[in-house]
């Protein structure tokens, strides 16, 4: 059975705190440090606490009893004496028992509009925000009203945060396709820009055509639609091109201001407008704007750059370090070198778990992902929820058609349908996502590597799930006393990940000759490592230690040719990270092959006395090796051959033990954070990839005798010096 974790409600503050604020109605709107959650209630009175991609939202407290006659959504009818209602201008002129008696369903919609709308949802009192009821109640899109979905009522409380927030700048969201995204957008810009005044609000796509689509098939309609009561007097045209402008505000409408026509007179202007602009750096630069909606973000291609963009535009959002605007962005991704890899890089650069000291993200945004089986056509039924496993018989979706399959169970069948073509199923992926990894699934011409086999065994890895293939653990030293033995303890918190122990009897194998230790294992596997010398970096984002364990053939109960270990992790410490690689080779007796430019592990080792373990290059005799080679062991990483070696060593192996082999078996390489790294592996560019370096340096070590340089000596030819003789007739005479 399928379990989402799209969100969980929780309890980060007591419940007696919670009480006595609601008491007081002292909560306030916005980001609350002391409890360290963004409260989007507008009551002063809070209730559940929604944990949305790792943000903690506070929603308003549930109000009294909520009705349940209809126990779904279901959108007020318009009443047809307003409908012909086209300004406040024609309102004024209607008499006051008819302004009276539809005063109380104006004021609702503005008190919905503004705090939000509690409704009763297969019997679950459910909140929707100001901005999701003014989409479900007043927008027009191209199916007419939209439907309740659960997924959009989530996307707008962690829209509703964005805003409340004032380290915010808006959101990053990665979607799947055909999520309504570029509707939703739409009709928040339509809601926002008819509130605010002397405001601007733009409007970015892929290209400038697309842009100028979203504002006049979308954007525009909505504006047109809207009532009287909310809908300000345009400017212009009725259906514009390039510009909305809204000129006179719609007030907000009570009884009082119903009884006054002097105070409609004398309304100022809103001088308010919503555009469009071609896509390019510099869009809106030295502008100021109160939202700016980034559409198709992840399909921008050269020239254009969104992160460039991005450096610009954030700027427009505001004045000094107050934040004065948001932005919505959202988008599915091209493949990497389309526009993906830099949309990526912001989505990444937008987790909210990585803040700097003014608590803001890298890129001032807030990241959003939202899975495609929350938001697939087809599988919503008819209370907007999201079909995940085999419904019950009769699920109907919300125009009464017939479900009988779940979600899950059909994006596996389409997977498995595309599974003999790899760029079909990574498009496929990309589209909809079910993780994030899917999201950014590169074209397999973008890689020096095989990326098809990759994919393959990344894909047959995750159907794996929680078989037990994989254990998160520790090593540690028996009885905390080193050089020792060594004991591995799973630990939900441990830095390695392991597929394969050896057998009791060979754990911990060693020799010791002339007081040094050598490792007993030898013949079985071998680990490479990618370390770091410095123990913290200013910027805390310092590359990652990385271990891994290869397996050789060999007569010995393990597996061959089989990763068994991956660790890729940067403890407090470098010296943590030493102790850590020294016990995992000293409880599998196998020998290390590190690089040497980066040479404290291997002086760590040297110290303790396992400079056995510790191989040398293997592309040199020792009397070829430096003096601190001999000393120390290791492989430099500057050359250009040690590079293509390294490059060529991960290449034959992806090709022989990697993905869908000719006899139909999957490989046993189940660390699929390497094989990520794997995937965008960049020869000229090697430093961010740590688990690729490390993994290459396994392979490089379990078969060091392919580059072990020839020993025979070289000798000249001899001349021996044999006689010619010239033959003509019945004698022969020796040539001189």
């Amino acid at each position: 059975m399928y379990e989402q974790n799209l969100y969980s409600v929780i309890e980060p503050i007591k419940r007696t705190t919670i009480s006595r604020m609601n008491k007081g109605k002292k909560w306030e709107y916005g980001y609350n440090k002391e409890h360290d959650v963004v409260v989007i209630s507008r009551t002063g009175q809070i209730g559940e606490i929604y944990k949305i991609q790792n943000l903690k939202i506070a929603l308003p407290k549930t109000p009294g009893k909520i009705s349940t006659v209809n126990d779904k959504w279901t959108p007020g009818e318009y009443p047809k004496q307003l409908k012909g209602i086209k300004s406040i201008f024609d309102w004024r002129d209607y008499p006051e028992g008819f302004k009276n008696t539809w005063g109380n369903y104006i004021d609702e919609n503005f008190n919905r509009r503004e705090n939000g709308h509690w409704f009763n949802n297969k019997g679950v009192d459910t909140y929707i925000t100001g901005t999701h009821f003014m989409y479900l109640q007043w927008s027009k899109i191209d199916v007419g009203q939209p439907d309740f979905r659960e997924s959009n009522r989530l996307f707008y409380i962690f829209w509703e945060a964005c805003k409340a927030d004032k380290r915010c700048y808006g959101m990053c969201y990665l979607k799947n396709r055909r999520s309504g995204f570029s509707f939703m957008a739409s009709g928040e810009t339509v809601n926002m820009a008819t509130i605010s005044s002397d405001s601007r609000f733009g409007i970015l796509s892929k290209s400038g055509s697309d842009a100028k689509k979203m504002f006049t098939d979308k954007v525009v309609p909505i504006s047109v639609n809207f009532p009287f009561f909310f809908k300000p007097i345009q400017d212009g045209m009725d259906r514009p091109k390039t510009e909305l402008a809204y000129r006179v505000p719609a007030s907000k409408f009570t009884r009082r201001r119903l009884d006054s026509n002097k105070a409609t007179e004398t309304l100022a202007g809103l001088d308010t407008t919503i555009d469009w602009k071609n896509t390019g750096d510099n869009a809106y630069d030295g502008e100021k704007l109160k939202l700016l909606v980034h559409d198709e973000s992840g399909k921008w291609e050269r020239p254009n750059n969104i992160l460039n963009n991005w450096r610009v535009t954030k700027t427009t959002l505001r004045l000094g370090s107050r934040i004065i605007g948001k932005c919505m962005m959202g988008s599915t991704s091209n493949a990497l070198d389309k526009g993906g890899e830099n949309f990526k890089k912001l989505y990444n650069s937008s987790d909210v778990t990585k803040r700097n000291a003014n608590g803001q993200t890298r890129s001032g945004l807030y990241s959003l992902f939202i899975p495609m089986e929350w938001n697939y056509e087809g599988f919503i039924d008819s209370y907007g929820l999201p079909v995940f496993n085999q419904p019950a018989e009769g699920t109907v979706g919300p125009h009464g058609e017939a479900i009988d399959v779940g979600v899950i169970e059909h994006w596996a069948n389409e997977v498995d349908g595309l599974k003999g073509d790899q760029d079909a199923l990574n498009e496929f992926y990309r589209q909809f996502p079910r993780t994030e990894e899917h999201a950014f699934r590169d074209e397999t011409k973008n890689s020096i590597f095989n990326l098809a086999k990759i994919y393959e065994q990344i894909d047959y890895n995750e159907d794996l799930g929680n078989s037990n293939v994989l254990t998160r653990g520790s090593f540690q030293w028996e009885r905390g006393i080193k050089d020792s033995k060594v004991e591995f303890s799973p630990n939900p918190n441990g830095r390695f990940l392991i597929s394969w122990t050896p057998n009791y009897s060979i754990q911990n194998r060693q020799v010791i000759k002339n007081g040094v230790r050598w490792p007993g294992n030898e013949h079985i596997g071998a680990f490479g490592c990618d370390s770091y010398d410095i123990s913290g970096t200013t910027d805390g984002r310092g590359s990652k230690g990385a271990l891994h364990g290869l397996t050789k053939f060999s007569m010995e109960d393990a597996p061959p040719s089989t990763f068994f270990l991956e660790y890729v992790a940067r403890p407090q410490t470098a010296e943590i990270f030493f102790e850590d690689v020294l016990m995992a080779c000293v409880f599998y007796g196998m020998p290390i092959l590190c690089e040497n430019n980066k040479p404290r592990l291997l002086y760590y080792f040297k110290r303790r006395g396992y400079r056995g373990y510790s191989m040398n290059r293997p592309d040199k005799l020792w009397n070829k090796l430096s003096v601190t080679e001999k000393e120390i062991g290791g492989i430099p990483n500057s050359s250009e051959d040690i590079k293509q070696a390294h490059a060529a060593a991960i290449e034959m192996y992806i090709d022989k033990h990697v993905g869908l082999s000719p006899e139909g078996e999957y490989g046993t390489m189940y660390f699929n954070e390497t094989l990520g790294d794997w995937s965008k592996f960049d020869i000229n560019n090697r430093t961010k990839f740590d688990a690729a370096i490390s993994s290459g340096l396994a392979i490089m070590a379990c078969h060091k005798d392919l580059y072990r340089p020839s020993n025979k000596m070289q000798r000249a030819p001899v001349n021996l010096r044999f006689a010619k003789y010239q033959i003509d007739g019945s004698s022969s005479k020796i040539i001189k």
